[in-house]
């Protein structure tokens, strides 16, 4: 078994813009998940979903929602090396991370994109 990877706590729903208002209200008027509170205006609403979070990102230029997940490692570079000796596709180009972040995307075989991030413990 492979202990270097283990589920992040974050779960990324891409959604076009033609269907983000309807979505973000299913998940806070029907579903009524909890939100998370927002730092400031403007900020990509945020429900708990279970032990994880549902970020709602508003992609426009898009033609269906994806989804996008996150792992972790406690050895970024040490994870970078082993998927790319398994073949795993990089996918650095799709969106840019913060400077300084630790971490790095990843498409599984069915293009579903992974952000691998680097774990505090």
């Amino acid at each position: 078994m492979n202990s270097l990877f283990r589920a992040g706590h974050n779960i990324a729903m891409k959604i076009p813009a033609h269907e983000y208002a309807q979505t973000v209200s299913f998940y806070r008027d029907v579903l009524a998940l909890p939100e998370i509170e927002r730092a400031q205006e403007g900020d990509t609403p945020r429900f708990q979903f279970g032990d994880k979070v549902l970020w709602l990102d508003n992609v426009p230029g898009i033609s269906q929602a994806e989804i996008w997940l996150e792992i972790v490692t406690q050895d970024l570079h040490a994870a970078a090396d082993y998927l790319q000796n398994n073949q795993v596709i990089r996918r650095d180009e799709i969106e840019a991370l913060p400077e300084g972040f630790a971490a790095f995307w990843i498409a599984n075989p069915a293009n579903i994109i992974h952000l691998v991030s680097q774990s505090d413990g």
